[in-house]
């Protein structure tokens, strides 16, 4: 058998197996085995395009695309699917796991999502944490976590662009890129509006309306409001102790978009955006996990959270942003202005009960269980302004040879409160010892990319980015009853990176694509001073620079009724950013780790099964390891003065006592297996169109640090949701309903290191019913 005919009997039986495994129609089986083979297929629909599904574009390179001309592994969710997950007016964190190799968790609740992708992330909760992830909302990229969290409405298409993506977007993205796009007006009239309703006396409004003003500007305004009841109250025995009622929530947020046309040479785009939120702090729950085991203490009730703290969380958002695109004859000039700005206040009583009970410290009644000292917190960003510009030129002429280049400066101010509070003192009252943090950030970089097309087969690409990163940091502790501080405490960090990659799209049919990639990526420094005491000082870690490779292969099945897209990986983190817990008080230590590793596979496959069932289903397997003989990081604060309330870290000690060596480990929040499926059916009934689809979600287990113990190990954990509706009036009116975590399953998503087995929870089960009308 030659090597051509070897390849397409290969090709014949993916396709076939395929095929068993889904019930796709026999003609579909048929015909995507002729496809294979060259022969043609007796039985062959006779239309082309009935059944097919959309193309996708994605603009992961800067230039719109057919996702299966782009060398590298992407998912997009946007659609059904999309309106699925955001039932019930979930945040950001609902998209985790719903992409191979994405995970989202958060320490903050809905304000500060964490992200992650092929395991790479930052646990880091000082509100100053960088993230390997870049996050970027309508062109604009939003540097710090507060503003990663903006409502999921009215968007267009989520891409999710996996490994390092150093040369077009650069901005502190050596594991990837999450990128939102907006619906942007159009030149008709147009609109929804979507009410819903749920439990815990959820409701939720979601519109947007589009208008031409004239041929040349158009509007669209668009916005949501979500609010939710308070669902878990107060039990501490002691009356009207602390706040009483907690996980309730408003969340509202908008965004006005101008497009002004001119003629089909010349747009500018000019969008403002806010959010408003107000609800609770993260829940930190004393003594929840059962000693030697992952498993929540016998007992629990979710509805009920004994405390003596105040609990609130406050963040307001603002932007603003203008894209200008200008088309010369053979060039496409870009310019990209943005400006960001948030305040933002978060308290909570993170010992997570009341009372004390040990040593020093008694004041009774306490409780759930061992309460050693109080600690009730607060963190704000009273200041905070970014601002970023772009210039980018592109050729739009025909030719093998097509080309970006372009500048970029990035622009931050950060100030960053710590303070504590008199929790057994009348009122709460704020203690009079303080930290405070200041940061500058400036950056700039310039990069070009080339796309060659060798032939009509074989595509390659290339790009090289060089950037510039100042920061200048100060960090203090305060304490005025003392007359004394600690500081201030400057660092000054100037870094210098050329990132690069190159990529190829081999053709081996026209219904299927190879691509092979090799990408650099590079995070700045960091600096964190959430100082504790007097005797604390900042942590630094320097850059991490990553190398990644990756190959696979993007093809259509089916006369396009199925995709597939499949990639393998391997990378390497040198000098990665770690986050390290103090062990014994509430702050972390950025420390850098020699090297870290990670290899895995990802998979993506959505088809029509019939005229009635379409689906998809994705999975991903990642294997990180930290690779570092020496490095030590402390472990749970009281394994040696109330031993019978703390872990039981299994790593190897480390030199020193309360330590252990982490080598080997894998990274933190990152399972290794991650599973995602939907099930869409829908069929006419009537003058309308009656649905119901489910989504589901598997992940693995993972470490909540660094370090190994059972107690702070996460389950697997399974999700699910389901909705139902009817839509009549050709398309103009829907009813539907929805449930999310349908089978309740709660189970701990994090913890508390310092204190006792403190740990924080995933969200139970919610249902309801929109209605929705489009004009």
């Amino acid at each position: 058998m030659s090597k051509k005919s070897s390849g397409y009997a290969v090709r014949s039986l993916i396709a076939l197996a395929v095929a068993s495994a889904f019930p796709l129609h026999a003609a579909m089986a048929a015909e995507a085995a002729a496809a294979a083979t060259g022969q043609p297929a007796a039985d062959a629909p006779d239309t082309a395009t009935k059944g097919q599904l959309e193309t996708v574009i994605v603009t992961a390179q800067r230039r719109a695309e057919n996702i299966k001309d782009v060398p590298m592994s992407i998912a997009t969710l946007k659609g059904d699917k999309l309106d699925v997950l955001t039932s019930g007016a979930g945040d950001i964190r609902v998209l985790a796991g719903r992409a191979p190799s994405l995970n989202i968790e958060s320490d903050y609740g809905r304000a500060f999502p964490r992200f992650y992708i092929r395991g790479l992330g930052n646990t880091d909760f000082d509100l100053n944490a960088s993230q390997p992830v870049g996050y970027v909302m309508d062109d604009i990229v939003q540097e710090n976590a507060m503003l990663k969290g903006f409502p999921v409405f009215d968007v267009d298409q989520v891409e999710v662009l996996r490994g390092p993506q150093g040369t077009l977007f650069g901005r502190n993205s050596p594991a990837g890129v999450i990128k939102f796009d907006s619906a942007k007006p159009v030149f008709k009239q147009e609109g929804y509006l979507t009410l819903g309703i749920g439990n815990y006396s959820a409701k939720t409004v979601e519109g947007a309306y589009n208008i031409p003003v004239s041929d040349t500007v158009a509007l669209r305004f668009s916005g949501t409001s979500q609010h939710r009841d308070n669902r878990v109250h107060n039990t501490n025995p002691v009356p009207n102790k602390g706040t009483q009622d907690f996980e309730g929530y408003g969340d509202n947020a908008f965004r006005l978009q101008a497009l002004v046309k001119p003629n089909k040479d010349f747009s500018a785009l000019f969008n403002y955006h806010e959010r408003d939120y107000h609800g609770s702090a993260t829940l930190f729950r004393a003594n929840i996990i059962k000693k030697g085991t992952n498993d929540i203490v016998d007992g629990f009730d979710y509805g009920s959270y004994p405390t003596d703290g105040i609990n609130y969380q406050r963040l307001h958002t603002r932007g603003a942003n203008v894209r200008l695109k200008y088309n010369l004859e053979d060039i496409t000039l870009h310019s990209i202005t943005g400006y960001e700005k948030l305040d933002f206040d978060s308290r909570a009583d993170v010992d997570g009960g009341y009372g004390c009970n040990t040593g020093g410290c008694s004041v009774l009644p306490s409780g759930p269980g061992l309460i050693p000292f109080p600690v009730e917190t607060a963190d704000s960003l009273p200041n905070h302004k970014q601002f970023t510009q772009e210039f980018r030129a592109e050729s739009n002429y025909k030719g093998p040879l097509q080309w970006i280049g372009g500048l970029f400066f990035f622009n931050e101010n950060i100030e960053i409160d710590s303070v504590g509070f008199n929790t057994f003192a009348p009122g709460n009252p704020l203690k009079p010892d303080y930290a405070i943090q200041f940061q500058k950030s400036k950056s700039w970089a310039t990069f070009g990319s080339l796309n060659y097309t060798v032939s009509d087969t074989l595509k390659v690409r290339g790009g090289v980015r060089y950037t510039s990163d100042k920061k200048d940091f100060s960090a203090a502790r305060y304490d005025p009853s003392q007359g004394k501080v600690a500081g201030p405490y400057p660092i000054h960090s100037t870094s210098h990176n050329v990132s690069w990659d190159l990529s190829g799209t081999y053709e081996l049919s026209k219904a299927t694509n190879l691509f092979a990639r090799v990408a650099t990526g590079y995070r700045a420094p960091s600096m964190q001073g959430r100082l504790n005491d007097l005797t604390n000082v900042p942590s630094f870690a320097g850059a991490e620079k990553a190398l990644s490779y990756e190959a696979g292969i993007k093809q259509d099945l089916f006369d396009k009724r199925a995709r597939l897209s499949a990639a393998v990986f391997q990378y390497r983190v040198k000098d990665k950013q770690l986050t390290a817990g103090s062990g014994a008080i509430n702050m972390n230590q950025l420390i850098n780790a020699d090297k870290v590793t990670g290899q895995g596979v990802e998979v993506d496959f959505q088809a029509n099964l019939s005229d009635e069932f379409s689906m998809t289903l994705g999975g991903s397997y990642n294997d990180t390891q930290i690779k570092d003989k020496k490095l030590q990081v402390q472990y749970c604060g009281n394994v040696f003065t109330n031993p019978t309330y703390s872990c039981t870290p299994t790593n190897a000690p480390g030199p020193f006592g309360g330590t252990v060596l982490i080598d080997g480990n894998p990274l933190p929040r990152a399972p290794k297996t991650q599973l995602n499926f939907t099930l869409k059916y829908s069929k006419e009934i009537g003058n309308g169109e009656f649905y119901a689809m489910t989504d589901w979600s598997y992940r693995a287990s993972y470490n909540f640090f660094l370090y190994e113990a059972p107690e702070y190990k996460a389950k697997p954990l399974t999700e699910g949701g389901v909705r139902a509706g009817y839509k009549w009036g050709n398309g103009k009116y829907e009813v539907a309903a929805f449930g999310r975590n349908i089978t309740n399953k709660i189970v701990l998503l994090s913890a508390i290191e310092f204190d006792n087995l403190t740990g924080m929870l995933n969200e139970p089960r919610t249902w309801g019913a929109t209605f929705k009308v489009n004009f």
